[in-house]
């Protein structure tokens, strides 16, 4: 699968700033393609896996495309010139680009993953059954949602998972906060799995803005 990693390492903003960089692009080439804000004309959600990603990982502005999107970073990698964040406009002297062809599917070995950015796995409907389970039910029941979620990526390429994909999860207490007037739960840990994932991609809900960002435990970190 096609991935493009477009980052501005000079800027420095904080975690929650995603979604402004999501706003902030999806005004600017928005209309060139749904892909930048995955909503239809009539501004009805796309129920697709997201091709273009926007986070703030270590601070850093990130943006993330996968197969048509990595395209479309791509293409308008030099078009970009500055960001806006709360009306400061800020001028890029140094954007990185990388755009590879990175690997996708089921390993023979176990890889460990951590979240870089919070994993926000649940739902207004599966967080009422979460709180009202004991400690193995939940453990159960976030396994089931990750496996899903790493389906969902597989979906981009079109990949079917021959085996099972299997998790292991290490996760910290989860933290509750607000998200558009709604109390959610977020978790940060890690998780080993025999499934190949592109790092910076995300997973769970709200990946467009930068929740349940991944990035591959390196040896010896």
């Amino acid at each position: 699968m096609h991935q493009t990693l477009l980052q501005f390492p000079e800027v420095k903003l904080l975690r929650r700033d995603g979604h402004k960089l999501r706003g902030y692009f999806a005004n600017l080439f928005g209309q060139e393609s749904d892909l930048f804000h995955n909503h239809d004309s009539n501004g009805k959600s796309i129920h697709r896996y997201p091709r273009v990603q926007y986070k703030v990982v270590d601070r850093t502005p990130t943006l993330v495309g996968l197969a048509e999107g990595a395209s479309l970073l791509t293409e308008r990698f030099l078009q970009i010139r500055e960001i806006d964040i709360d009306g400061e406009r800020i001028p890029l002297h140094q954007k990185n680009m990388r755009s590879d062809q990175i690997e996708l599917g089921i390993s023979d070995e176990l890889v460990e993953y951590n979240f870089a950015t919070p994993w926000f796995p649940l739902n207004q409907e599966n967080h009422t059954i979460f709180e009202k389970a004991d400690f193995a039910q939940q453990q159960d029941q976030l396994k089931r949602i990750l496996v899903r979620n790493i389906l969902n990526v597989f979906s981009v390429d079109r990949y079917f998972a021959e085996h099972r994909v299997m998790v292991h999860l290490n996760l910290r207490r989860p933290t509750t906060s607000k998200f558009k007037d709604q109390k959610i739960l977020t978790f940060f840990g890690s998780f080993v799995t025999n499934a190949i994932l592109p790092d910076y991609i995300g997973l769970g809900k709200s990946v467009a803005r930068g929740y349940g960002t991944i990035c591959r435990k390196r040896p010896g970190a």
